[in-house]
């Protein structure tokens, strides 16, 4: 008889993340019948039935199939159905068509979640795992989930939104109140610049496109000490912003005259006929109305202004005559004395573009395609957002999306020269 050796404390914590992680996909996919999970309302967004395959396909390919022996894939066609991007895992469902998979069901989806779960498990639990092997790739797999969580989130309001009735993906505890005060005016914080050590430092999990850690120049400059929020943004749309092309990139001007932008994507003028649709409004029509998560409500002038483009959030600070901050000013300032919203409201567009630090190396074997391949064409954000799961971010995380994306949580903060 062979006694295994027990699980270790390092092995019990994965464990217990793991478990942890896995159930908050499900439980943010909860509140969704079978039909909203399957939609798939853009070629950007997936549907929420295929993020909870995809993260799970990632634990199945990239851990399960190298590192347990005799491990049975659940099935194999899968391995075709939710490959996401790697090209070295060989060909996939094309993305635009992912709303097109009616089958698998649900139900299947969640019983090959538990499938590889108890894989997974077993693995963490048994004796003479090879750590140093296994620990990176499931510490990898946990924050690439942490990210469809958000991407699950995110998705399911663009398909939401595309319905007349706008429906709430989970209705608000109560009413909302739309408040006069007027929001504090802009403070602005002063930072000296010079040589400063940007990126991540080194202690405990980063992607690799936040390494390596390395000297930046920044000149003098000011950063705001709060996001520009709603009430901001609408003096912006009554002054005339979105017809003003002076205001506006060549990009951002083109973009706006080719799809009809008047203002935010989720905002909803006081004549919107949708309004009327049995929407699940708060507060009444007078004014602006924003829709999210908890489905239509009045616009709250002191909520930081969300789902916005790179486009719009340049054009506004054109107009208040500052600019966007640079992904190294934004990180500098990160702990700045007085700064607020930094994180846990709206990622921040920065005025950087997505390109590889000095030195940078992809991770190595199949993970290698998860970030480098995409530097080019997009630009960095900051922060993180409500959407964001808590703990996810750090002061050095980069993330990024195309400079029209508007279905982010995504929002500003102004900087300028000093």
């Amino acid at each position: 008889m062979t006694l295994s050796r027990p699980i270790t404390q390092a092995a019990s914590t994965l464990r217990d993340r793991f478990r942890e992680v896995r159930a908050t996909s499900l439980a943010l996919a909860a509140p969704l019948s079978a039909e909203d999970q399957c939609i798939q309302s853009m070629p950007d967004a997936s549907p929420t039935k295929w993020h909870l395959a995809h993260t799970t396909w990632f634990f199945e390919t990239v851990l399960l199939q190298s590192h347990s022996s005799g491990y049975k894939p659940f099935d194999a066609r899968f391995h075709y159905l939710f490959n996401s991007y790697y090209e070295a895992l060989g060909p996939r469902h094309p993305r635009p068509q992912r709303g097109l998979l009616t089958r698998p069901s649900v139900d299947e989806v969640h019983a090959y979640r538990r499938h590889v779960d108890e894989a997974v498990v077993a693995l963490l639990e048994e004796g003479g795992l090879d750590w140093a092997t296994v620990e990176p790739i499931v510490t990898l797999g946990l924050h690439h989930e942490q990210q469809h969580q958000e991407l699950l989130l995110t998705d399911i309001l663009h398909a939401l939104s595309c319905n007349p009735l706008l429906p709430a993906y989970k209705p608000a505890s109560g009413p909302a109140l739309r408040l006069a005060a007027v929001p504090p005016a802009v403070r602005w914080i002063e930072q000296a610049g010079g040589v400063l050590e940007v990126g991540f430092p080194g202690q405990g999990f980063s992607f690799d496109n936040e390494t390596p850690r390395h000297k930046a120049l920044l000149q003098p400059y000011a950063i705001a000490d709060r996001l520009v929020n709603c009430g901001d943004y609408a003096q912006f749309i009554a002054d005339g912003g979105y017809q003003r092309a002076e205001l506006w990139l060549s990009d951002g001007w083109a973009a706006v005259q080719a799809q009809g932008w008047r203002h935010p994507v989720y905002w909803l003028e006081p004549d919107d006929p949708r309004l009327g649709l049995g929407a699940q409004q708060q507060g009444g029509n007078a004014g602006w109305q924003v829709f999210g998560l908890h489905g239509v409500r009045p616009m709250e002038a002191d909520a930081p202004v969300s789902q916005l483009s790179f486009y719009e959030a340049a054009a506004y600070a054109e107009w208040v005559g500052a600019r966007l901050p640079t992904e190294f000013e934004w990180e500098a300032a990160f702990d700045a004395p007085g700064i607020s919203q930094m994180t846990g409201h709206v990622w921040q567009w920065t005025r950087s573009s997505y390109d590889p630090y000095p030195g940078f190396r992809p991770m190595p074997g199949i993970a290698a395609e998860y970030n480098g391949k995409f530097m080019v064409g997009q630009l960095v954000l900051r922060g993180g957002s409500v959407a964001t799961p808590v703990g996810h971010t750090r002061p050095s995380y980069r993330n990024f999306f195309p400079p029209a994306a508007r279905w982010q949580f995504s929002g500003l903060r102004l900087a300028k020269d000093l």
